[in-house]
C-alpha cells in the first residue's frame, strides 16, 4: 500500500495539528486530537495546545489514563494538551510553553533538562527536544488511534508525512526538530516552511480556481504570526510555457514575536487597570494571568458575537476563595492593545529598534527587542528588494530589473495571512492598508479562503500528496538562506592586527533538497588529532552569491551562526597535522544540510557536526 496515506503535521509554539489524505483522493481531513479534558476524562479538539504540566506528587490522579493509547494503570510523564495549559495556568511553575522557541536558542544547550525554564517546583524537568517529541508522539498515537476511520491498518509506515517548520528556523533548529520527530517515532519525515504551507491550503482551498486569482508578475506576501515567531515569505508568480511558475524568492530573519507577546501584553493591560483599581496581582498570580488572557484572547477573535471574556485569577496558598480577583477583557481592549502595540502605523523608512545591551541581563529567550511587527515587516520588504536585485539572473526570470534605483521595497501585490491573530479584521486591515502607503498603489489584494489554525498542518499534507503523487505544482524554493564557512586568513603576523575571517559560500541560496555540491577545484587545510572550530555564517539579502564565492569579511558582512565542532581522528596521520581537503555539500531531502569535508590523498571523508550546544 506504499504511500497511501499524507499526512502533514503542524508542530506549533502554541498549538499543534495534523491533517490526513489518501494520495490518489483531493479530500484533505482534519484529525480529531483526543487528549485529557480533565482527571480521568477525554476529550476531542481540533487542534492540540503545545503545552506540557508536570504534575506534583499530590496530583497523581491527573495523570491515570484518559488517553485510549496509554495502558491502564501506566501513568505518562506531563499531561500535555489544553488540559494541560488551562490547568497550568493555575500552577505556572510546572507548566512548559513554547518549547519550539527554545529549539532556536543557540546560547543553551537544547538537548539539556531546562524547561520549565527557573522552576523550582518541578521535580523533573525536560529538554526543548523532549517536549517537542512528546507533542509529536501524541500526534502520531492519535493518528494510529483513528486509523480505522480511514480504513487504514498501519498508515503510519506507508505515509508520507510532511512537518512544518518555520521558514526562519536556521540550520541546527531544523535538525533538532528532524530529531524530535524521529525520537517521537516518525519515520522519513520531510520538512516543509511553515509559510509554504499556508500557500499550498490556500491552492487546496481554491482548487482549480487559484489560478484565475494570481497572474504573471505577482508577488505574494505570506505573512505569519504564529504563538511564537513572526514569518514572513515572498512568493513571486511567473509564468513559463504558458502555465504558471512560482518561486519563494525570499524569507525573512527569525523573530522570536507572535502570541506569546501580545498575550504577555494583554497580562500587563489587565493587571495595570486591576491594581489601579487597588487589587494586587503577585508573581505567581501574575504567571497564571498570562495563560488566562491567552484563553481570552483566541475566543474573542474566534467568536464574533463574544463583546467579553470573563477571567478569574486564583490566589496561591489557604485563603484560595479570599485571593481569588475576577476581572474581563473586552474586544475593545484587546484589539487596542494588539492593533497599537504590534501593528502600528510607520514610514517603510523605519526600522525595529535595537536593545542597547546592559553588562548583565536575565537569561531567558531572545525574544525581539521591537514589538512592532510593522517595522519588522518594512525590513523584511527593504532586504527582500537587496536579495533580488543582488541576483541578475533572479531579477530577470521574475521581470523585476525594471526596479528603479530610488525603490526601497519589494512590494507585494497580494497578501496572504496564517495565524490564529488575524482572525480579527482590524488586525489584516491594518496590514493591507500600511502595504497600499508604502507601494503607492490601491491593488494591494487579500488572498482569502484559508482556515487561519489549520491551514499549515492541511498544507503540509497537500504537499506530502505532491511528493507522493511526483506531480503537481511545487513552490520553487530551495535553501532560503546561503550558507559560509569561516575561512581563516593566510598572512604574515602584524602586531596588534587580527586579520578578518573569510566566508566561503558553500551553500547558494535556492539551492534545491536531494541536490548534492562540491568545491573540488579548491584545497583547504584541516587539523586532525584534536577539536577543531567552524564558524559558520548566513544571509539572506545576497542570492547573488555562487557556491566557491568570497566574501572578504564575514564578521561584518553575514550574519553568524552557532558554530560547527568537529574532532578528527587522526588515523595515520601524526596529532595537529594539517592535512588537505576538498568541500562537499548535501541538501537533503528531508530539508537538512551535510557538509563532507574529503581528503584529497586517501578515501577518508568527515562529515561535519553542527555544534548544537551552547558557544563557550
Amino acid at each position: 500500500m506504499g504511500n497511501s496515506f499524507c499526512i502533514g503535521l503542524d508542530l506549533g509554539t502554541s498549538n499543534s495539528a495534523a491533517a490526513v489524505s489518501f494520495a490518489g483522493e483531493d479530500e484533505i481531513r482534519t484529525v480529531p486530537i483526543s487528549q485529557t479534558a480533565g482527571p480521568g476524562l477525554l476529550g476531542e479538539k481540533s487542534q492540540l495546545a503545545s503545552a506540557c504540566y508536570l504534575p506534583a506528587a499530590h496530583e497523581e490522579a491527573l495523570l491515570a489514563s484518559s488517553l485510549p493509547w496509554v495502558p491502564a494503570g501506566e501513568q505518562r510523564d506531563c499531561l500535555v494538551g489544553a488540559f494541560a495549559r488551562e490547568h497550568g495556568a493555575l500552577v505556572p511553575d510546572r507548566l512548559i510553553t513554547s518549547a519550539k522557541s527554545w529549539l532556536c536558542n543557540a546560547h543553551v544547550d537544547r538537548r539539556a533538562a531546562i524547561l520549565p525554564w527557573k522552576s523550582e517546583a518541578a521535580l523533573h524537568k525536560f529538554s526543548p527536544v523532549d517536549v517537542s517529541s512528546m507533542i509529536l508522539a501524541h500526534l502520531r498515537d492519535n493518528l494510529h488511534f483513528h486509523r480505522e476511520k480511514w480504513g487504514g491498518d498501519d498508515l503510519l509506515k506507508e505515509g508520507q508525512v510532511v512537518l512544518t517548520v518555520p521558514a526562519s528556523f536556521d540550520e541546527v533548529a531544523r535538525n533538532l526538530t528532524y530529531e524530535a520527530a524521529e525520537k517521537a517515532g516518525w519515520e522519513h519525515v520531510t520538512l516543509l516552511e511553515e509559510p509554504q504551507a499556508a500557500f499550498y491550503a490556500w491552492i487546496a482551498a481554491a482548487g482549480s480556481e487559484w489560478r484565475s486569482q494570481v497572474q504573471p508578475g505577482d508577488i505574494i506576501l505570506v505573512c505569519d504570526v504564529g504563538g511564537g515567531t513572526t514569518d514572513f515569505s515572498l512568493i513571486a508568480v511567473s509564468e513559463e510555457d504558458g502555465e504558471l511558475r512560482l518561486h519563494r524568492i525570499s524569507v525573512g530573519d527569525h523573530i522570536l514575536l507572535g502570541g506569546d507577546n501580545m498575550d504577555l501584553a494583554l497580562a500587563f493591560a489587565v493587571k495595570n487597570r486591576l491594581q489601579a483599581s487597588g487589587q494586587t496581582v503577585g508573581k505567581w498570580q501574575f504567571l497564571s494571568l498570562v495563560q488566562l488572557v491567552r484563553g481570552a484572547k483566541e475566543r474573542l477573535f474566534s467568536e464574533c458575537a463574544l463583546s467579553e471574556v470573563p477571567i478569574s485569577i486564583a490566589g496561591r496558598g489557604g485563603s484560595l476563595f479570599r485571593d481569588t480577583i475576577s476581572a474581563a477583557i473586552t474586544r475593545e481592549e484587546a484589539e487596542q492593545v494588539i492593533l497599537e502595540g504590534f501593528f502600528p502605523r510607520c514610514s517603510v523608512l523605519d526600522k525595529p529598534q535595537e536593545r542597547r545591551a546592559a553588562a548583565l541581563q536575565e537569561f531567558g529567550l531572545p525574544y525581539a527587542a521591537d514589538a512592532a511587527i510593522t517595522k519588522h515587516l518594512a525590513r523584511f520588504l527593504t532586504e527582500s528588494f537587496k536579495n533580488v536585485k543582488s541576483d541578475s539572473t533572479l531579477a530577470s526570470e521574475l521581470g523585476l530589473l525594471a526596479l528603479e534605483n530610488e525603490d526601497t521595497i519589494l512590494c507585494p501585490t497580494a497578501v496572504l495571512f496564517n495565524g490564529g491573530v488575524f482572525k480579527a479584521a482590524v488586525m489584516r486591515e491594518r496590514i493591507l492598508g500600511l502595504l497600499h502607503d508604502w507601494s503607492g498603489s490601491p491593488e494591494v489584494r487579500e488572498l482569502e479562503g484559508t482556515d487561519l489554525d489549520l491551514a499549515v498542518a492541511r498544507g503540509a499534507c497537500y504537499y506530502a500528496k505532491l511528493r507522493a503523487g511526483g506531480k503537481g505544482l511545487r513552490i520553487k524554493a530551495g535553501t532560503a538562506r546561503s550558507y559560509y564557512v569561516g575561512l581563516e586568513t593566510s598572512m604574515p603576523a602584524v602586531p596588534g592586527y587580527q586579520p578578518p575571517v573569510k566566508g566561503l559560500c558553500v551553500v547558494a541560496q535556492g539551492t534545491e533538497e536531494g541536490s548534492v555540491s562540491a568545491l573540488y577545484e579548491s584545497e583547504f587545510g584541516l587539523v586532525t588529532g584534536q577539536a577543531a572550530e567552524f564558524r559558520f555564517f548566513s544571509s539572506n539579502t545576497r542570492a547573488g552569491d555562487v557556491l566557491g564565492a568570497v566574501v572578504e569579511n564575514a564578521a561584518t558582512e553575514l550574519d553568524e551562526m552557532a558554530g560547527l565542532e568537529v574532532s578528527i581522528p587522526a588515523a595515520e596521520m601524526r596529532p595537529g597535522e594539517i592535512v588537505p581537503v576538498r568541500l562537499e555539500v548535501r541538501v537533503t531531502e528531508v530539508g537538512t544540510l551535510e557538509l563532507w569535508l574529503v581528503h584529497v590523498n586517501s578515501d577518508l571523508r568527515w562529515k561535519l557536526d553542527f555544534n548544537l550546544r551552547a558557544a563557550s
